[in-house]
């Protein structure tokens, strides 16, 4: 799919009610990608059977509500790069178990149902009775979250108070788990390959860490270290008091000064005298301090990577990307491009990995699209169905921080215009976001409402036809070109597992004036064969040839062994619970930026209140695509002298 945005809403919509899926749910089919199944434990299975490295990535919640939104882009970002899973941790003084934006639990969900990613959510002793304790994980149960990192917890104090009612040790929260959820949780377990510095030795550490495991642990993730024989001598005295489970090194890229005292006051570690003596000389230095951590860790990697006995890579990222980044490409682990399981946006969320077909509008806003169909009880897979019932959610809050824009107010201003002072104003804002110039501001435009993400690959088949358009007042927000059978590993419009073949139809999503819809439907009726067309206002006036309200497939592929995968469809229905979304993000991301009485809000207001947004498909994928000859039809009535 394109770089353009999709949308929500709809007057009267025929539902059962909110949370209701009836009449969509398709026939069952194969799902595409198999290991959406798999537990985390059977993941690390296959992959150490294959010989496969992995990454892990840890990140802690953010203090507040910019941070937590920060944080939403990271995953997004980080994600990209293939890691197995990734840890949240808990932050007692944050109150980790509620719904707050900061929360412990409301960021490792999120990471799992909006940014489709596995998730391992610490759980901690401190300050916890068991019935909290309890409460927290049928919550986290309820998330769909399924991974769960059982640690006593550091003291809030400088030692460590026992809490009436509570668990005083990780290995009773472990036994605890197991009694109270069974084996719904993969567990894991930390362990300390220098020994935990309240433990009364090594051994006896040793020896706590294994009754972890015999309580029920499937794996281990260690603290950070610095020297790789300090890793080996733990995992070979692991091995010899009879713990087989994957043991995961905790790896920690040196980011800066301050960073480095925190981690290693907490860790109450110590420094080898070698890294010091590089370090403190340039201690005021953190870019010169980050590069040496950059290398250092790399080294560290290399060599615990090349003794065979690592099955993964577990980095403590600080919520920093650039560091982690860095090592992992140059490791060669950094997946650059992975393949695509499907054209959209997956979610981890365990009820949803059925799920194989959404409509199009939400493809460049897919966290709206999840948002407002998490009530539903089941989810199409293999085809739409019938779509006289979608029961979408209302969106009321478009500042929910994962579905805010990642950009401040000012440099929003910045690329959208500080003082709009004509449509044509908004009409540039537009064609900077595609063509990638500068504007006026020497700032280029990243973003729109409706996509808050940069152009996807397809655009660039289209590029100057959408430029073209978007000149003229067509102002697209989602588009994607025809495609017939290309292979399913190609790097641009490519999804799905590999020796298949993908198909697409020519579609394209554009707000624009009544004047050139008025032109458009006279242009249509020359296509009405070949193009199928919905046409609404802000009000819910809706003009389409779509027969019978039926769904129609935009995209689909074939694959080796499989049922023909439709995972996109033009859908009537959900195109009018859409359009009251992306009719608001002109009003709410847009026009709130100025002033209430302001010009500039007020050319906004009225593009909102008088443009109609359109969707088109050319149904004839085999042909040429006939949609820009369709605008340029539209262009040619419109400036047709009027007879005298």
């Amino acid at each position: 799919m394109v770089n353009e945005p999709r949308g929500n809403g709809g007057p009267n919509p025929r539902s059962e009610g909110i949370g209701s899926s009836k009449g969509i749910s398709g026939c069952s089919s194969p799902g595409l990608d198999p290991k959406r199944h798999e537990r985390l434990r059977e993941k690390m299975k296959r992959r150490m059977e294959s010989g496969d490295k992995w990454f892990s990535l840890e990140f802690f919640p953010p203090r507040n509500t910019q941070g937590a939104g920060s944080l939403i882009s990271e995953f997004d970002q980080m994600g990209a790069g293939g890691p197995l899973f990734i840890d949240v941790t808990w932050r007692p003084t944050g109150d980790p178990g509620s719904d707050k934006e900061t929360s412990s639990m409301t960021i490792a969900s999120t990471a799992v149902h909006y940014c489709g990613l596995e998730t391992m959510l610490h759980m901690t002793c401190c300050c916890q009775s068991q019935e909290e304790i309890t409460g927290h994980l049928r919550k986290a149960k309820q998330l769909g979250l399924k991974n769960i990192l059982a640690l006593r917890g550091d003291p809030l104090g400088d030692h460590w108070e026992e809490e009436e009612g509570g668990f005083h040790y990780a290995v009773d929260l472990v036994k605890h788990i197991r009694k109270e959820f069974g084996d719904y949780f993969d567990i894991c377990v930390a362990g300390y390959p220098a020994g935990h510095p309240d433990a009364e030795s090594f051994a006896a550490d040793l020896k706590y860490l294994k009754e972890k495991v015999l309580a029920g642990a499937d794996f281990i993730i260690t603290q950070l270290f610095f020297e790789a024989d300090t890793f080996f001598r733990f995992l070979k005295a692991c091995s010899e008091i009879g713990i087989t489970c994957p043991i995961l090194p905790g790896i920690f890229p040196i980011q800066g000064y301050h960073s480095l005292q925190q981690l290693v006051k907490l860790s109450k570690l110590e420094v080898p005298q070698r890294i010091k003596d590089v370090i403190e000389p340039i201690k005021g230095d953190d870019e010169a301090i980050c590069n040496y951590g950059i290398e250092l860790a790399v080294g560290l990697c290399r060599e615990l990577l090349a003794s065979g006995l690592v099955p993964g890579l577990h980095f403590y990222t600080l919520n920093r990307r650039m560091a982690t980044t860095e090592v992992l490409k140059r490791l060669g682990m950094w997946a650059e491009g992975p393949r695509r399981p499907l054209p959209w946006a997956v979610s981890a969320h365990p009820k949803r990995w059925e799920e194989s077909v959404r409509p199009i509008f939400w493809a460049s806003r897919p966290k709206s699209y999840i948002y407002r169909t998490q009530e539903w009880d089941e989810f199409p897979s293999g085809r739409w169905g019938s779509s006289s019932s979608p029961a979408f959610g209302e969106l009321k809050d478009y500042h929910l921080f994962y579905l805010r824009s990642k950009a401040p107010r000012g440099q929003l201003l910045k690329m959208w215009g500080e003082e709009l002072t004509s449509e044509e104003s908004v009409f540039d804002v537009f064609v900077h976001y595609l063509s990638g110039e500068p504007n006026q501001n020497g700032c280029r435009v990243t973003c729109l409402p409706w996509n808050d993400e940069p152009l996807a690959a397809e655009t660039s088949l289209m590029k100057e036809e959408l430029l073209r358009a978007n000149r003229r007042g067509i102002l697209t927000i989602n588009s994607q070109p025809n495609v017939n059978g290309k292979p399913s590993s190609d790097p641009v419009v490519g999804w799905g597992p590999s020796g298949g073949y993908v198909f697409q139809k020519a579609y394209l999503e554009f707000f624009t004036s009544r004047k050139t819809v008025e032109a458009l439907l006279q242009v249509l009726k020359k296509y009405e064969s070949r193009v199928t067309y919905h046409i609404v206002d802000v009000k819910g006036e809706n003009i389409t040839n779509a027969p019978e309200l039926q769904p129609n497939a935009v995209t689909w592929g074939i694959f080796p062994g499989r049922e023909i995968i439709q995972p996109t469809v033009v859908d009537p229905v959900s195109f009018m619970f859409w359009k009251d979304e992306a009719f608001t993000l002109w009003a709410e991301q847009w026009g709130k930026l100025y002033d209430e009485e302001s010009p500039s809000r007020m050319i906004i207001q009225d593009i909102h209140d008088n443009y109609f947004l359109i969707n088109l498909v050319d149904n004839e994928f085999p042909l040429d695509n006939c949609l820009w000859q369709v605008v340029e039809d539209t262009f040619e009535l419109l400036n047709r002298p009027t007879s005298q």
